[in-house]
């Protein structure tokens, strides 16, 4: 779970981290990130500088830079808590991350300046006008820099903080009880679970030819892979193995011409090949396949006793897809 916090100047956003950090939350204030960018500079570090750099920083690398910096210092299985984020880009790179949240933690003006003056910063301003006027500097309409009243209109939550500490230590721990479970990432199906595990199968692929992969699946278990490229001990596709698909991307022939003949093995070919050789058996198994099948892949999965097929992509080959269908075999394409 990662909660990004946003707020107006002591609306107690400071406060709500640090409420987060004793419930076992690792915070990562994009502040923080800014005041080493200032110290490895040796510049001072002040409110004007901060702001200044970093504006600086998002002009040179983007201004979703301090956001990609504190996603680079996540662990998977942790939990964190993200402060000072102050531009939308920041939050839209946040949000593609499932298990992300952004709360805008609120006080009235007249709250909020009675903490700043009862703290006593020496930066920090003594009176209303003073406020307003700082708080204008974060309300930029330089893409850029700070726009922190649009990226606390893109928060899902608003945190009211006029009350005390206690009362804000409530709110933040009903809201994480609250959405702990609803911001999980989602799990895929099984379907697309497989169809993932084929396409990485597919990187091992050795054919100049589009690369393909296919896994043989029963009870929701794989029997085994299979890529395309040369037969074992023959040399691969890509250094020349395959003298077919050598003259084919030489320009020599074309596409699906066949005057000289492949030596390749197709990933379906060879899922099923693999599973006779470990002795396994893949009757009323399932194939999940990125293309699906030639005519000649179609036949070798009739003969197994494959009883469905799952494709991501459809071939151009009306054969494969007519025996299949002709022997009552599933042939699925996955969305």
């Amino acid at each position: 779970m990662i909660i990004g916090i946003t707020g107006d100047y002591a609306s107690g956003k400071d406060s709500a981290a640090s409420i987060l950090e004793k419930m076992n939350f690792y915070h990562v204030s994009f502040s923080d990130l800014i005041r080493e960018e200032l110290r490895r500079r040796n510049i001072k570090i002040t409110r004007e500088n901060l702001i200044e750099m970093g504006n600086r920083m998002r002009e040179k690398s983007g201004p979703n830079i301090l956001a990609k910096i504190a996603l680079e210092k996540v662990k998977d299985g942790e939990n964190y808590v993200f402060t000072s984020i102050r531009n939308p880009e920041e939050v839209r790179l946040l949000q593609e991350k499932e298990e992300f949240i952004l709360i805008n933690v609120t006080a009235s003006e007249k709250v909020r300046l009675h903490r700043i003056i009862e703290r006593n910063r020496e930066e920090d301003p003594k009176t209303l006008k003073e406020l307003r006027s700082k708080e204008k500097i974060e309300r930029s309409s330089n893409p850029n820099a700070q726009q922190l009243h649009k990226v606390a209109e893109m928060a899902k939550i608003t945190l009211s903080n006029d009350s005390d500490l206690e009362r804000l230590q409530e709110k933040v721990e009903k809201l994480v009880t609250d959405w702990l479970f609803k911001v999980q990432p989602k799990r895929p199906d099984w379907d697309h679970y497989f169809m993932n595990i084929a396409e990485a199968v597919k990187a091992r692929a050795s054919c100049l030819s589009a690369k393909k992969g296919a896994i043989i699946v029963r009870n929701k278990q794989i029997l085994s892979t299979g890529y395309n490229g040369t037969a074992k001990g023959i040399m691969h596709c890509k250094d020349g193995g395959c003298e077919r698909c050598t003259l084919r991307h030489k320009g020599k022939i074309k596409s699906g011409e066949y005057s000289v003949p492949c030596t390749c093995a197709h990933a379906e070919e060879n899922a099923i090949v693999q599973a006779a050789y470990n002795g396994i058996c893949t009757q009323e198994a399932t194939m999940y396949t990125t293309f699906t099948p030639c005519n000649t892949c179609a036949r070798m999965i009739i003969n197994a006793g494959i009883k469905e097929v799952v494709a991501l992509v459809d071939y151009p080959d009306d054969v494969g897809t007519k025996l299949l269908k002709e022997a009552n075999i599933i042939l699925r394409l996955l969305k």
